[in-house]
């Protein structure tokens, strides 16, 4: 059996009577045919059964249906998840994604941004922190960024101040006698910095003693447990018998000092109370289901794909109309009680 012949330009051009220079303007600028006649494309391609020959649009018009995403690390769960849910979104819009892990490093991310320019990404999401959005904005595609400066790109985030108040609200409520935030020391200008300033301004609305503990997590297990151990000290030594209710900014970290807690005592004691910030996989897997503030990192990850998108699309019309300025969405935060802070007897 001979194999079967390709459909081409030509054979389409002969079947609906267009010129192939019109078929060509169908897959690289279909904005400047009318509904009318794309829809009569459209038919013919389905009825003749296209196969469509992406390096060859790709060589065609330059459009590589790729998108770039630079994250800073694997190892928070926050950042699995979200990445996870970032390439799920290929279902809803096709897209592809050229993934880089960053290292804190200005200049490998630099790099980074070349390799993807250099295969033609169309977009970028960026969850590092590493490079100013100042100079994100200056590059030749669109961007948004999640959770991260945004000030001159656009972004989408979660309400962390709403999420940091809600976390101490929820450790009031069971009169806890002293509280704790656990962070990393964090810039202002930075999201997750509404996270301690939700926490501080809730103690100090209602005279609640209270302590916030900075440190360097770093981006592993080996670098932030450590650290934890001797907050854990720390804790112990200066809030014996008291009841701590300690609000950790992410579930990595709480997780870890969940582990360390039984560890010690072979239980979670009474007088600890945790609420961890996320609701990655493992708040709810961990050995006792850690309560959280829950960012949906779901909506958040197609939030970010569709506002690219839209933007990616528009730069493909005839007469595109460039951002005015950029758009920041807002995603309300979740909270999930659960044995951390209800405990089951």
């Amino acid at each position: 059996m001979a194999p079967k012949k390709n459909v081409t330009f030509s054979d389409i051009a002969k079947y609906t009577n267009f010129s192939k220079t019109t078929i060509s303007r169908y897959f690289n600028n279909p904005d400047s045919l009318t509904l009318e006649n794309q829809q009569i494309i459209a038919d013919a391609l389905t009825k003749l059964n296209y196969k469509e020959n992406k390096v060859a649009r790709i060589l065609a018009n330059g459009k590589t249906e790729f998108v770039g995403i630079i994250i800073p690390d694997l190892y928070h769960h926050y950042y699995s998840e979200m990445l996870n849910r970032i390439l799920s979104t290929y279902d809803t819009f096709g897209y592809k994604f050229l993934v880089f892990i960053g290292d804190k490093n200005e200049e490998t991310e630099r790099n980074y941004i070349q390799e993807l320019l250099a295969y033609k990404i169309e977009g970028m999401i960026i969850l590092s922190h590493t490079i100013p959005s100042k100079e994100l904005a200056q590059l030749s595609i669109p961007i948004v960024t999640i959770e991260r400066e945004d000030e001159y790109i656009s972004s989408v985030n979660t309400d962390n101040y709403m999420g940091g108040y809600q976390a101490t609200n929820l450790l009031a409520r069971h009169q806890c006698g002293i509280f704790i935030h656990i962070n990393s020391p964090t810039s202002e200008k930075i999201p997750a910095y509404g996270r301690l300033k939700g926490f501080s301004d809730f103690c100090k609305e209602y005279n609640l003693e209270h302590e916030i503990i900075l440190r360097e997590f770093g981006h592993s297990y080996e670098s932030a447990q450590p650290q934890l151990v001797t907050i854990l000290e720390h804790l112990n030594a200066h809030y014996p018998g008291r009841k701590k209710g300690i609000f950790v900014s992410n579930d990595t970290h709480a997780n870890i000092l969940l582990n360390l807690l039984i560890r010690q005592f072979r239980r979670l004691p009474d007088d600890y109370l945790i609420v961890g910030f996320d609701n990655s996989p493992i708040s709810r897997e961990a050995i006792i289901p850690i309560s959280t503030i829950g960012q949906q990192i779901d909506k958040l990850a197609y939030e970010a794909t569709s506002l690219l998108v839209e933007q990616m699309n528009e730069r493909k019309k005839r007469k595109p109309a460039p951002l005015g300025c950029p758009i920041h969405k807002i995603i309300t935060p979740i909270l999930f009680r659960r044995e951390t802070t209800e405990k089951i007897l």
